[in-house]
């Protein structure tokens, strides 16, 4: 499908690449995105990218919707291409156990064992699509078409903060205890939300990428210390 606008009242508009969940796709709107930055347009309050479409959220008595229009069509002709805006993260977790209940399970429903589980998804460089559900919370994909499965018949009431979990061809984490219906895995010692950071809550945004890397308990404990004290910063997840 081409590109098309959707007006979304008078204060936002959105750019519709398709209606799919398709990394091409996606790829699109992080292009867009990307070019509409560089526009530096005065009236634009908010950019949220998705799977597949690209919303902005403008003053229209600052920035004209006519105007907006034809930036956001120019915006979704810019080639698809590694977003000099993103960030790539190494991740770490501490797989199973108390920390990932349902490993176990996930490798009896693939046939795989725990460890084939594990080397799978830390070999995967997962792509940021969008951040959503909670602050801070990354869907990210694609998962290998053996390691997709669906959501739990019966989703937990509370999942700790800091699981990281798959469902469907995605993983995610969450940054806040909350209810959930993914299968858990693990747990790291990272910190997906900090409203001390002002400039940047979240520390991942659409279009990172990111890859997990199995850490045992003792560091895990370590590195969920260190967080905590605040003698870790952010950069030390950034990739080398």
């Amino acid at each position: 499908m081409n590109p098309r606008i959707l007006a979304l009242g008078d204060g936002a508009l959105t750019l519709e690449f398709g209606d799919r969940i398709d990394p091409a796709l996606n790829a699109r709107v992080m292009a867009a995105r990307d070019a509409l930055a560089a526009l530096k347009l005065d009236g634009i309050s908010d950019v949220v990218p998705t799977y597949r479409s690209l919303t902005v959220h403008f003053d229209p008595l600052r920035l004209d919707r006519e105007i907006l229009t034809a930036r956001l069509l120019e915006a979704a002709q810019a080639p698809a291409k590694e977003s000099a805006l993103a960030t790539r993260w190494r991740i770490p977790v501490v797989f199973g156990g108390e920390y990932g209940p349902d490993l176990a399970e996930v490798a009896r429903a693939t046939g795989r064992s725990e460890a084939a589980v594990i080397e799978a998804l830390c070999a995967s460089e997962l792509r940021v699509f969008l951040i959503g559900f909670l602050p801070g919370f990354p869907y990210l994909g694609e998962l290998p078409e053996w390691l997709r499965l669906p959501r739990l018949a019966t989703p937990r009431a509370a999942v700790p903060a800091n699981s990281l979990a798959i469902a469907g061809a995605q993983a995610a984490v969450y940054p806040w205890q909350s209810p959930g219906g993914w299968h858990l895995l693990g747990r790291t010692p990272v910190r997906l939300f900090d409203l001390g950071d002002a400039a940047r809550p979240a520390l991942l945004a659409p279009g990172d990428t990111v890859r997990f890397a199995p850490a045992g308990r003792d560091e895990f404990l370590r590195l969920a210390a260190d967080v905590e004290a605040g003698k870790i910063g952010r950069q030390e997840w950034q990739a080398k």
